[in-house]
């Protein structure tokens, strides 16, 4: 019977946790609500998957009123898979978060911080399963409310600004996403994803669902923080306290991403939007325009969560490019970078979590010789910048494997080799963090520290061995993800 209802609790656990975190107003108990709202979601997003995988595409009606009248939660294998990616990472920084926030937040905050962070995570699994295109943009305001509030938390003042700035443009491109959906409903009188897929073929020709179409990707591609539109990002992962910006990276521009391929490739799937609009030689010159200005931006930074904030730039160069391909071996690069990204990076900002947490900093000036005094933190952190730049046995070798795999099926051996060039970039910048941590002297105050406490770094291991786990034996992310493209790709054909 559980079983039935499980897209709603996926959704409902997490939101019904969150004002409790209020009503008890403990940093404790909300670190307790915390925990079992988020380890009750991985749970949850598991039992989905594997239904998902044996049944098929779940179709769950809220209040027994079937679509396009009601509300449907719809959830495909992509769907499912962003789901337990969404949990998993929120299952690890919960435990991360613990530790961490007492050093940057203070104590009053504290159970306001894990209210909204069960709130951001409410929303974005709700953005996940929802079949519904309005509903997609009232659990996308659910997720950036909260996100603002969290960034805000920081230490650093600069904090509020990061926040406001990311407010801005956050309901900028909430608000082009909203526009393109009503230009949707005026010319076809649904919402529902579904029902849009069958009507958009019919106006497919007006310049209203055009317009449309252009509205939506301006206003997800905000969310995604796609270059040119990332200006939001990095100021936002520099200051957010380090389990927010652990948290966002790993998982925020993750479900923009899903909730974009989602309205390529079911809603405007019927109509083939990459060839009937020309969307696709935009979105691969942008993607691969990120990748190369992230990486080189990236270069010249000398605080390192900026430094890895550009880098998330480029590397979602990468996914879109995947997503730009429409082939299903681009979409499934796409998609395991998507999965390898979010452990990647996820474990390097929680090791940069554990310096700043002895350090009091992040700066490359003031982490030489650190490699000596946190040789477990440096390793992980070393690791996941291996990952990035995609040296084999990490789980990034598996993503751009796929990603140069799809351009020369494509016969596209020119955007192959952008792939490699750019990667050199991200040698450069991760050498500068090694060379400073490895092979300079350390000052008196990196003399003085101690190793991080373990309750920051086996969270943070447990991110960095899944990315090198993935990349030894990724069979069942592939499987998952070709699996997801297959179906994504046979649905817009």
């Amino acid at each position: 019977m559980i079983a039935a209802h499980l897209p709603a609790l996926q959704v409902v656990v997490p939101l019904i946790l969150a004002p409790m975190c209020i009503v008890f107003r403990s940093a404790t108990i909300g670190w307790q609500l915390a925990v079992i709202g988020s380890w009750s979601s991985f749970a949850i997003a598991l039992g989905i998957l594997q239904q998902v995988t044996g049944d098929g595409v779940i179709v769950y009606e809220l209040g027994d009123w079937a679509a396009p009248w009601g509300i449907e939660y719809r959830i495909d294998n992509l769907g499912a898979f962003v789901l337990v990616i969404v949990t998993a990472i929120a299952s690890v920084v919960v435990a991360y978060a613990k530790t961490s926030i007492e050093r940057e937040i203070p104590p009053a905050r504290r159970y306001l911080f894990h209210c909204m962070y069960l709130l951001c995570l409410s929303g974005l699994l709700g953005m996940t399963v929802t079949g519904d295109t309005f509903n997609l943009f009232v659990f996308l305001e659910i997720s950036s409310l909260s996100t603002y509030v969290l960034i805000s938390f920081g230490r650093d003042r600069r904090a509020l600004t990061a926040a406001y700035r990311y407010l801005i443009m956050g309901t900028v491109g909430a608000t082009f996403y909203i526009i393109g959906v009503g230009m949707m409903y005026m010319m076809t009188g649904t919402l529902n994803m579904a029902d849009l897929a069958q009507k958009i073929p019919e106006v497919a020709d007006t310049r209203t669902i055009q317009v449309a179409l252009a509205f939506l990707t301006v206003g997800l591609a905000l969310k995604i923080a796609m270059f040119p539109l990332h200006l939001w990002l990095p100021n936002a992962y520099c200051y957010a306290p380090s389990a927010v910006t652990v948290f966002l990276a790993a998982t925020a521009t993750k479900v923009a991403i899903y909730a974009f391929i989602r309205i390529v490739f079911t809603v405007f799937g019927t109509v083939q939007v990459f060839e009937t609009f020309n969307v696709q030689g935009l979105l691969m010159i942008l993607a691969i325009a990120g990748m190369f200005a992230g990486s080189a931006v990236a270069i010249y930074q000398t605080n390192v969560k900026r430094l890895m904030a550009y880098s998330s730039v480029a590397q979602i160069g990468y996914i879109m490019l995947g997503v730009s391909f429409a082939t299903v071996s681009g979409l499934t690069g796409g998609i395991i970078h998507l999965f390898n990204h979010a452990l990647t990076k996820g474990g390097i900002f929680m090791a940069l979590g554990c310096i700043a947490y002895r350090l009091g900093s992040v700066n490359l000036d003031d982490m030489a010789g650190i490699g000596r005094k946190m040789p477990a933190t440096m390793l992980a952190l070393v690791i996941g910048g291996l990952s990035l730049i995609g040296v084999p046995l990490t789980a990034g070798f598996i993503s751009k494997w796929y990603l140069i795999r799809a351009a020369l099926e494509t016969g596209s051996w020119p955007i192959a080799v952008l792939v490699l060039l750019s990667s050199l970039l991200a040698v450069i910048y991760v050498w500068r963090i090694v060379e400073t941590a490895y092979f300079r002297q350390p000052s008196r105050a990196v003399l003085e520290m101690s190793p991080a406490p373990l309750s920051l770094l086996i969270p943070t291991w447990v991110l960095i061995g899944g990315a090198v786990y993935f990349g030894i034996d990724a069979t069942t992310t592939i499987d998952v993800a070709a699996a997801a493209a297959e179906q994504l790709i046979g649905g817009s054909r």
